[in-house]
């Protein structure tokens, strides 16, 4: 008698809607949880906008061979500080294979971390081009580029299992999360509370400064929540975020999580 193939689990199916929970689930750190988000596709929309950017390509980037994946989050493991941003844009990160790579808000971003003494040079230019970040990981609640820039709720969702095992596995370090944007700060209210802090009624609003303190279930220490308009060209052209503003934040969210900025 033949012998017939066990069914797979949806961890071992890339495009099963459940595999970024069972996936997730497993990773025992963060490099683990790194390589397998890479194979995720589990959101058939993005799938296909990813990967047909990759193919059209923006007219300055034709040389380049697109990333075309989702992107892990980028930063050492014992960071005390994290930064959350939205997803990645069609031809920046999912260009370059980094988050905040590749774009304006990027370029924004890393300059500021530099400038506070944050990373270890001012601009990103791609996934392994030597760029560091001390004592700062930055990471995105939905991990593949979206039509428009918008993921839709269900994607989101979907996509929530990653970050929520990456705050699990940063938990002995993280004391201070910036959510850069209000999809970000809405985003990870309920990834804070799955991840072991407590997440008070009625939630905290979303404001550039606003910031809560968020007590850990355990016991453990707290995690302080700061919120961040986000780094993109709307907001810099119009002056609703300015360099000043951006600086100033990142500092005091960096001296709450203990670290020594600029």
């Amino acid at each position: 008698m033949p012998t017939v193939a066990a069914p797979q689990s949806p961890a071992d199916d890339p495009g099963d809607p459940r595999h970024p929970a069972a996936a997730a689930a497993r990773a025992d750190g963060l490099a683990a949880l790194d390589r397998v988000v890479t194979d995720c596709r589990a959101c058939p929309r993005l799938v296909e906008w990813r990967e047909e950017t990759a193919r059209t390509k923006r007219r300055a980037y034709q040389d380049w061979d697109y990333w075309a994946r989702p992107i892990p989050g980028f930063g050492p493991p014992d960071a005390p500080l994290v930064l959350v941003g939205l997803a990645p844009a069609a031809h920046g990160a999912n260009r370059t294979g980094r988050i905040f790579t590749g774009d304006p808000s990027g370029d924004l971003l890393y300059a500021a971390l530099h400038a506070l003494g944050l990373a270890n040079r001012p601009e990103s230019v791609r996934h392994g081009d030597g760029l560091e970040l001390y004592g700062v990981r930055i990471t995105d609640p939905v991990r593949c580029a979206p039509p428009d820039n918008k993921p839709s709720t269900a994607e989101r969702d979907t996509c929530r299992p990653w970050i929520t095992r990456e705050l699990q596995l940063l938990r002995p370090t993280v004391r201070t999360v910036v959510a850069l944007g209000g999809f970000a700060w809405q985003a990870l209210l309920p990834v804070i509370a799955d991840a072991g802090w407590q997440v008070p009624r009625p939630r905290p609003a979303f404001g550039h400064a606003a910031s809560a303190v968020l007590p850990a279930h355990d016991g453990g220490p707290p995690l302080r929540l700061y919120g961040c308009y986000h780094v993109s060209p709307r907001n810099t052209n119009t002056g609703r975020l300015t360099t000043g503003m951006l600086h100033a934040l990142l500092r005091d969210a960096a001296r709450s999580a203990g670290l020594s900025p600029r």
